[in-house]
């Protein structure tokens, strides 16, 4: 069983702008996505403060984010990297199963990786994880480097819209066909 431990609010800005974003494109009629909380049974709570310090996850954890744009059925995890690499520890296997099985069902999965210290977003295609999963299940780098990314999938800035991650979503469907 795995343990969550208090150490600040890692991700919780990210989470933050993805949530806006997501409100944003429901009040437009472009897209629901919402949330899907990871169930946790709490153990250790600072009374005074009104805080769960210690606590079990419940269950493994699937994906952040779960809903369809325009009739087509989406999933994505968001993630963040301070530096150029990025560690294939911070995914799970069972993440990655579970969004396979989902595009096999006819839904469209993939990544939202937020580069800190470039301050950028990435749309990460399911198909280029996969890449980068197979050579790592093959005995090569557990991690992908910045610069070995499409730089196409780079989300632009836009007025309004805090990760405009829907052109890319349009960009992987055209690919796809």
């Amino acid at each position: 069983m795995a343990t969550w431990n208090s150490r600040g609010l890692r991700g919780s800005t990210l989470e933050e702008l993805i949530n806006r974003t997501n409100e944003k494109y429901r009040e437009s009629g472009l897209a629901l996505i919402q949330k899907i909380p990871t169930p946790i049974t709490p153990i250790r709570m600072d009374k005074e403060h009104r805080q769960i310090t210690l606590a079990y996850f419940e269950q493994k954890s699937t994906v952040d984010y779960i809903g369809a744009v325009q009739g087509i059925p989406v999933c994505f995890d968001a993630k963040e990297c301070a530096g150029d690499t990025f560690a294939l520890q911070n995914i799970h296997a069972h993440q990655v199963e579970f969004m396979e099985e989902f595009e096999k069902q006819g839904g469209i999965a993939f990544f939202l990786i937020y580069y800190t210290g470039k301050d950028l977003f990435y749309y990460l295609p399911l198909v280029f994880l996969r890449l980068f999963w197979e050579r790592a299940q093959e005995g090569g780098r557990k991690s992908f480097r910045f610069d070995e990314l499409n730089p196409e999938y780079i989300l632009p800035k836009k007025g309004g819209v805090l990760v405009p991650y829907l052109d890319m979503l349009q960009k992987d469907l055209e690919e796809r066909d």
